[in-house]
């Protein structure tokens, strides 16, 4: 992509997912936190505007990448970046993933848990 104009800055699991978490009880500074999270690579990433509007606040249940080449990728990211803020995985996110996972022998999860 070369302009610039078409892209957005996306939170790789949805705001929506960390405001609705009921996993762990946030603090009212923990959305905020996560919603601009530098300390990792993976929270916020430069996505095209059609893109992001397509997943919008959708878990992997609901939304992948057209591109099959990324599932594996997106997956570990996804998980990872949960792994880290630790926000709810409702069961059709989990059986999804665990699905993808099982396709996915050679893709490695790296997270960093939030101090």
């Amino acid at each position: 992509m070369t302009d610039a104009a078409r892209l957005d800055v996306d939170h790789f699991v949805p705001l929506a997912e960390v405001y609705d978490s009921e996993h762990v009880p946030w603090s009212a500074a923990r959305p905020e936190a996560y919603a601009n999270d530098q300390g990792s690579p993976d929270t916020l990433i430069a996505v095209s505007a059609a893109s992001n509007r397509s997943k919008a606040d959708k878990d992997p249940a609901e939304w992948l990448p057209s591109d099959g080449s990324y599932h594996c990728t997106y997956a570990a990211t996804g998980v990872g970046t949960k792994l880290r803020w630790e926000p709810a995985v409702d069961e059709s996110e989990r059986q999804v993933l665990l699905g993808l996972a099982e396709h996915c022998a050679t893709t490695t999860l790296v997270y960093e848990a939030v101090p």
